[in-house]
């Protein structure tokens, strides 16, 4: 069974930084490409940037230069340090395959003040 576990959200002001965590169990890790998604309250859930299983990343046009996905497939973990952290970042952050599995974690919920 697919679990994935999202951690490190917080309150933070504006030009602060996190690191988000997303620990995988139940799969071959180090054969699936990973990314983060968020979801702001009302809102359909965006991709917010992927790496794919050799290490290649993307990232959505308003995060590039600020965030930074990685992965580390020994600890089956994938993570998101958030730099520059603007009020418009504020969501509820997931980790999932790309394609996404069907069950998703519980989430991890940024919050940036102005």
């Amino acid at each position: 069974q697919v679990r994935l576990i999202e951690s490190g959200g917080g309150l933070v002001q504006a030009g602060g930084s996190l690191k988000l965590s997303c620990a995988a169990s139940g799969v071959i890790f180090s054969l699936i490409h990973m990314a983060w998604f968020r979801q702001e309250t009302g809102k359909q859930r965006e991709l917010v940037a992927f790496v794919t299983n050799g290490g290649n990343t993307n990232y959505t046009d308003s995060v590039k230069g600020r965030f930074t996905i990685s992965r580390d497939n020994a600890k089956r973990t994938v993570y998101l340090q958030m730099n520059s952290l603007k009020p418009e970042d504020t969501a509820v952050y997931y980790c999932n395959r790309i394609p996404p599995y069907a069950d998703w974690g519980q989430g991890t919920q940024v919050t940036v003040s102005s």
